[in-house]
């Protein structure tokens, strides 16, 4: 079995963190990994987002197993979660599992460009608030006989499907992000001093089709709308 070597506690914590927050999406989500160098990928898409979430690990060795350099492999979230031992700071990784369709098509390696626009952090989390108090709003608000399940997600619809702004996010992407732990306050000394440290906001980066909104503790990923197959990277 490969054990991946994690750079520190915190790291293995916020591994551990990322893949219970999947889990609670779906008691069966897979994820992607990707390792090369000290540097670890980990791919998962929360179904109620629609949106590729993507958490950064720092390994503390060069990844090398056998002959080979590099990893490439879909495994069961919950297995991984299984495997993370966060005071040996390893991370035992499951066998190989079939992966959905999305595990298939990952956003590019590279050619990602800024894109200005998008507002600071605390106003993005602020946002997200104002759209869950909407959405509870006008479900209280229905008439008992129209609160249906295709009503609410009619409601949902509206609302996460809004942009940010002129940036072309959905604001779904911002509420993944916040909900996965990636928009949470930077809490002063301690969070300056991390291996995430230096990035202190939030920033938007865009490569052919797809959106990246990044945070100093992930990112999320996302297709433009009406943007039909351009931009996919397949592997």
């Amino acid at each position: 079995m490969t054990v991946l070597h994690l750079a520190d506690e915190g790291e293995a914590a916020d591994l551990a963190a990322f893949l219970s927050r999947l889990l609670h999406y779906d008691r069966s989500a897979a994820v992607r990994l990707q390792a090369a160098g000290t540097a670890l990928a980990v791919f998962g898409r929360p179904p109620s987002f629609e949106v590729l979430a993507v958490r950064a690990v720092g390994l503390a060795k060069p990844y090398e197993s056998g002959l080979d350099v590099t990893l490439d492999v879909t495994v069961s979230a919950g297995e991984l979660l299984e495997g993370v031992a966060e005071t040996a700071v390893t991370a035992a990784v499951p066998a190989a599992v079939t992966g959905p369709p999305w595990a298939g098509v990952l956003p590019p390696r590279g050619d990602w460009r800024p894109e200005a626009g998008l507002p600071a952090a605390g106003e993005l989390r602020a946002m997200v608030g104002a759209a869950v108090g909407e959405f509870r709003r006008r479900t209280e608000e229905l008439a008992p006989e129209r609160r249906t399940r295709a009503e609410l997600d009619r409601i949902g619809r509206d609302i996460w499907s809004r942009t940010v702004g002129d940036t072309g996010l959905p604001v779904r992407a911002v509420h993944a992000a916040q909900s996965l732990g990636f928009l949470r306050p930077t809490a002063g000394p301690a969070a300056a001093g991390g291996t995430r440290g230096a990035a202190q906001d939030a920033a938007l980066f865009s490569s052919g089709a797809w959106l990246r909104l990044r945070t100093p503790y992930g990112s999320i990923a996302v297709r433009r709308a009406g943007s039909g197959g351009l931009g996919l990277s397949v592997r």
